[in-house]
């Protein structure tokens, strides 16, 4: 049949319409949005004719517009099994929440609450006053405020006391960070003015005082969190830092960047500067994420000197990166986790690296058990990932499925378009699942996903 009668036999967008399974998409919905992807069905259908195919029946055209409607319904943002071994990955939405925390977003977030209203004098209250008495608790700061992520919290405090004024910054710590965002761009769009001093690899205390002039609002230090510099380096101490600042009356502010509570070293990891090392060394300000090592939600704290946290929540800036009521609530919780000494069982990041090597080895082998196919469990490393120590990692042992390239490939692809979808990595022709990253309550659903991918590649 010659192709221009093949559009011939294409049903009318009313007459599809009409069919009671597809008027069933526009009840209460968007007026417009069935026949929206109702000519959509029928486009698809033209362009598979005149490709050579035949024209669809009524209902193949129906049960595509229903295969549409589910797709266009469907939420992008999708809750995945994190198998990869990476603790906080940054495309993954870095660090899982506590059950505490994610209960504390939900019950404000349900109704109304008291972000901005005190509830014994009746009147307008301050959103910020909600984490500052943990966050000072927790870091022995005099003032805190918190905004919606790192990026910002250092915009915000530049913005505000370095504007016109110059930031004198080590060259080897000018990095980028995420989403090629470059700190001097961001000192830029803040009105200072950077000065570089150092070299990439050796920056003396020398090169700071040799800076310092009367046009210095402020030295900066910002820690290598998502890099590392290794061999012929120097670098001064925050407490090196700390001195000068005093000794020639500048501030300093220190991005620590992954927001590190507790020491690293106790798990056999390189050392990490905690919040209240920073302060009790001489930082007037310092800067960290919410979601890193912290494992909160997205966030960017700023906890120091008051009379200078003061002046950051009247700048015109604040209001527009100011965190909203959930976030807040799921910050708080998180941190109150700290402040009663469970961050170990409660923080899921802690928690995955805490985790004994006996405890994954146990897990691999119930998943080696359950699935078949060859799976065999061998030693390797879980990253600790997401601008957080890096290139540090923990001993972990791996469920392999072994295989050539391309079958291997197509079922780490199988295991990615699956509910849930699983997210694992391939290395030397095998594909690697690591128990640390997964949730023990996420089990059950990996090794069914795993069966299933495995039966049909």
């Amino acid at each position: 049949m010659a192709a221009r009668n093949r559009y011939r036999l294409l049903p009318s967008v009313d007459r599809i319409l009409s069919d009671e399974r597809v008027r069933a998409l526009a009840n209460g919905g968007e007026p417009g949005i069935a026949t929206i992807i109702v000519r959509q069905a029928i486009e698809s259908a033209r362009l598979a004719i005149a490709g050579g195919s035949e024209a669809p029946t009524e209902d193949q055209l129906v049960e595509s517009v229903l295969g549409l409607a589910g797709a266009a319904f469907e939420p992008s943002l999708r809750p995945v099994i994190n198998a990869t071994g990476v603790i906080i990955h940054t495309n993954l939405g870095r660090a899982p929440l506590s059950d505490d925390a994610i209960e504390a977003m939900a019950a404000v977030s349900r109704g109304y609450s008291n972000l901005e209203f005190e509830l014994e004098a009746g009147e307008r209250g301050s959103r910020y006053a909600h984490l500052e008495s943990v966050l000072t608790r927790l870091t022995g700061a005099e003032a805190a405020i918190a905004v919606n992520n790192n990026a910002s919290a250092l915009l915000l405090t530049l913005s505000t006391l370095g504007h016109d004024g110059e930031i004198i910054i080590s060259r080897g710590q000018a990095v980028e960070i995420g989403g090629g965002f470059r700190i001097p761009d961001v000192m830029a769009q803040s009105g200072a003015r950077l000065v570089e001093v150092g070299t990439t690899n050796r920056t003396y205390l020398r090169d700071y005082e040799a800076a310092i002039t009367e046009q210095t609002a402020a030295i900066m230090r910002v820690h290598a969190s998502n890099f590392r510099i290794v061999g012929f380096t120097v670098a001064p101490s925050i407490n090196e830092l700390g001195s000068l600042s005093r000794k020639r009356g500048v501030l300093l502010i220190d991005d620590i960047g992954s927001g590190c509570l507790l020491d690293t070293t106790e798990f056999r990891l390189a050392p990490e500067p905690t919040v209240r090392e920073s302060l009790e060394t001489g930082a007037h300000l310092v800067l960290f994420s919410g979601d890193k090592l912290l494992g909160g939600p997205q966030a960017g704290v700023i906890v120091g000197r008051a009379d200078l946290v003061a002046q950051l929540r009247r700048h015109p800036l604040a209001r527009a990166v100011r965190m909203d009521k959930a976030s807040i609530a799921g910050l708080t919780a998180t941190l109150h986790h700290y402040l009663r000494g469970e961050a170990l069982t409660k923080v899921p990041v802690w928690r995955m690296i805490a985790t004994p090597l006996s405890e994954i080895e146990r897990r691999a082998r119930r998943w080696a058990r359950a699935i078949g196919q060859g799976g065999r469990v061998l030693d390797g490393r879980s990253m600790i990932g997401g601008g957080s120590l890096p290139e540090e990692s923990l001993p972990t042992r791996l469920l392999a499925i072994p295989g050539e390239g391309g079958y291997i490939a197509e079922l780490a692809l199988r295991l990615r378009m699956g509910d849930p979808p699983v997210i694992a990595r391939i290395e030397r022709d095998s594909l690697l699942l690591d128990p640390r990253t997964v949730q023990p309550e996420e089990d059950r659903d990996l090794i069914t996903a795993v069966k299933t991918a495995l039966e049909v590649a």
